[in-house]
């Protein structure tokens, strides 16, 4: 369900319904080809998902580039769910190409729960935590033998500077609408933050639409598309995205971040504001107001909390 802008051009999607969900369910899966398919409201844009009866899940990649995670899902989210503090998607069979459809597909059992959304949040600082915990979890899980950055994944936990070219334009673009200068100082601020090279396991694209909740508290973690073993500061994005100012504060001091981490991981919460703000303004989309606000966050954080201190401003 990812909500994230990728490196590139929007890849070209594939079309897929219901029908050809049963289809494909009935040719590869007989045992499950009476059972109702519906498809998922706002099922997200990297693949098409559907109900398949009331238990279980049908994830259809919408494009090549996206399949690329089928794989990687089935061979390590059986691994990492035993050592998270939160249900993730459990795979429960992998489909082949068929009935017209050309890529690898999913079923996933079903997880119980609503997007997370800042009206939908009960307590926004016990949200931060226990999102901070399972971070904390699934950062601290043996990276030996985890995918790297790369195709699969849209090189998330790599090295912020893939993203520059794609950054810059869309500050040239945002000149006269927003600060772009105090943007792109904390662009190159981030861009700066070096990481210590420790690689550790990474969500890679935690926006609300993978956060579900029960009763307004945080219940699960889903798509993890574009996961891997680097640098997990793209994890970090989500607090200045969907957080509130007291639940950064909390998720900051629960996973004991660094100067260094914390502004690469504002980097990543700025790359992907200013490109969904570049992309609103050149669609004339009604719905910008949204990103302006988290980008107005950055940028109001980043003036009060994470300008770096001049040499020799300290005591003067």
């Amino acid at each position: 369900m990812s909500d994230t802008p990728h490196l590139g051009p929007v890849p070209q999607r594939k079309t897929v319904d219901a029908e050809l969900v049963s289809r494909l369910v009935a040719e590869q899966f007989p045992e499950w080809a009476g059972l109702p398919v519906r498809p998922v409201a706002d099922g997200g844009w990297d693949n098409w998902t559907f109900h398949l009866g009331s238990g279980m899940s049908v994830r259809l990649p919408s494009a090549s580039e996206y399949a690329l995670a089928v794989d990687k899902e089935h061979r390590w989210l059986p691994a990492l769910a035993p050592r998270l503090p939160l249900p993730i998607p459990t795979p429960v069979a992998k489909g082949e190409p068929g009935a017209g459809y050309p890529f690898s597909w999913s079923v996933y059992s079903w997880l119980e729960g609503e997007p997370a959304s800042p009206d939908r949040i009960d307590d926004p600082v016990r949200f931060a935590v226990d999102l901070a915990g399972f971070l904390s979890a699934l950062h601290s899980i043996d990276p030996a033998g985890g995918p790297r950055p790369g195709r699969h994944n849209w090189y998330r936990g790599g090295s912020l500077r893939t993203y520059d070219g794609e950054a810059r334009r869309a500050l040239a673009a945002l000149d006269g609408h927003v600060d772009v200068d105090l943007a792109a100082e904390i662009w190159t601020t981030a861009l700066d933050a070096l990481w210590d090279g420790t690689e550790t396991w990474f969500h890679g694209d935690v926006a609300q639409g993978n956060l579900l909740l029960d009763e307004g508290k945080l219940a699960a973690v889903i798509d993890f598309g574009t996961c891997g073993v680097g640098d997990p500061a793209c994890d970090l994005a989500i607090a200045w995205t969907l957080l509130t100012a007291d639940g950064r504060q909390a998720f900051r001091e629960r996973l004991s971040l660094g100067e260094e981490t914390w502004a690469r991981g504002r980097g990543w919460a700025l790359w992907k504001t200013l490109v969904t703000c570049a992309r609103a303004l050149e669609r004339a989309d009604e719905q910008a107001a949204t990103p302006q606000r988290v980008l107005d966050g950055i940028l109001a954080e980043y003036v009060t909390d994470g300008r770096p201190t001049p040499p020799g401003a300290a005591g003067s």
